[in-house]
C-alpha cells in the first residue's frame, strides 16, 4: 500500500516548481492533494496530467496571504475528504522588482513578499490546526530557504520572510506539541524552478553560463530538482520522521557546509 494512501495533504504555491515537485510525490503515494496556487490555467495542467497516479491532485485559486482564501483551502479539503493531515506551506515569491537595497524597496514590495511567504504559513496554520487537533494530530512543513540562514545584498523582504519562517517553525513547534502535530521546515538550496529562471533572465547576459555559475556555487556541482526537495519532505511528513518537529532540513547541494557562500 502507497505509504500516504487516503491522506490528506493540501499544497500552497502547488502548481509550479517545488510545489508541484512535493504535490506530484504525495499524490504519487496515495495521496489526495489539494494544490493552491493563483496560477489557473497552470494548476488546471497540473491536475490533468496527474490523473493516473495512485492519489489524486485537485486544484483551489487561492491568494494565501487572504485570511478567507485560507480558511477557504481548508474547508474544501475537509469538505471533500474530511480532515487535513498534512499542510504544505510552500507558497514563495522573490519578484525582480524587490531586488533592491532596503532603503530603496517600496514599502508595497516589501509586504507582498512578507504576507505571501510568512504571513500565509501563519494563516494556513489558524485554520489547519483545530482540524489536525480534531483528527489526533497532523505535520506542518514549511519550505523556507538557504537565505534564512545565510544571505546576499537586495533581498532584504525575501531574506526576512524566511528567516521569520524558521523562527516561527521553532515556536509551533512548541505550540502544539501536546496535540501530536509535528511543525518541521526544509531549506532548498538553488533549485531549478521558474522563480530561479526568473532570476536568471534578470541578471542578463548568457542564461547557460549563468545557470553554470549557480551550479559552480554548491559543491555537488549542480543545481537541485524539485523533486530532491519533495523527497525530503515526505520523509519529514511520514512515521519514519514521528520524533523530529521544531527541526530544518537543508537541501542545499552543500551549499552552506562551505560557510560564506554569497
Amino acid at each position: 500500500m502507497p505509504a500516504f494512501n487516503q491522506k490528506v495533504v493540501i499544497v500552497t504555491g502547488g502548481a509550479r516548481g517545488i510545489g508541484r515537485g512535493i504535490g506530484l510525490a504525495f499524490a504519487r503515494e496515495g495521496a489526495r492533494v489539494l494544490c493552491a496556487d493563483m496560477d489557473d490555467q497552470t494548476g488546471a495542467r497540473f491536475v490533468s496530467e496527474s490523473a493516473g497516479l495512485a492519489g489524486e491532485i485537485r486544484f483551489q485559486h487561492a491568494d494565501v496571504s487572504q485570511s478567507r482564501d485560507c480558511q477557504g483551502l481548508v474547508n474544501t479539503a475537509v469538505s471533500m475528504w474530511g480532515t487535513v493531515d498534512v499542510l504544505c506551506n510552500n507558497v514563495g515569491i522573490q519578484p525582480t522588482t524587490s531586488y533592491a537595497a532596503a532603503h530603496e524597496l517600496p514599502e508595497e514590495a516589501w509586504d507582498r513578499i512578507i504576507n505571501v511567504n510568512l504571513k500565509s504559513c501563519f494563516l494556513m496554520t489558524k485554520y489547519c490546526v483545530p482540524v489536525m487537533k480534531q483528527h489526533g494530530g497532523g505535520v506542518i512543513i514549511n519550505t523556507a530557504s538557504v537565505q534564512g540562514l545565510q544571505s546576499m545584498k537586495g533581498v532584504s523582504a525575501y531574506a526576512a520572510s524566511k528567516g521569520g519562517l524558521l523562527s516561527l517553525t521553532r515556536q509551533l513547534a512548541l505550540e502544539y506539541a501536546e496535540d501530536h502535530i509535528r511543525v518541521l521546515a526544509v531549506n532548498p538550496g538553488t533549485i531549478d524552478t521558474p522563480l530561479v529562471d526568473e532570476a536568471i533572465r534578470y541578471v542578463g547576459g548568457d542564461e547557460q553560463s549563468i545557470r553554470q555559475q549557480y551550479a559552480r556555487a554548491h559543491p555537488l556541482g549542480r543545481i537541485g530538482q524539485p523533486d530532491e526537495v519533495a523527497q525530503v519532505v515526505l520523509f519529514l511528513a511520514s512515521e519514519k520522521a514521528s520524533f523530529m518537529t521544531g527541526e530544518y532540513v537543508t537541501v542545499d547541494g552543500g551549499m552552506m557546509a562551505k560557510g560564506a557562500w554569497a
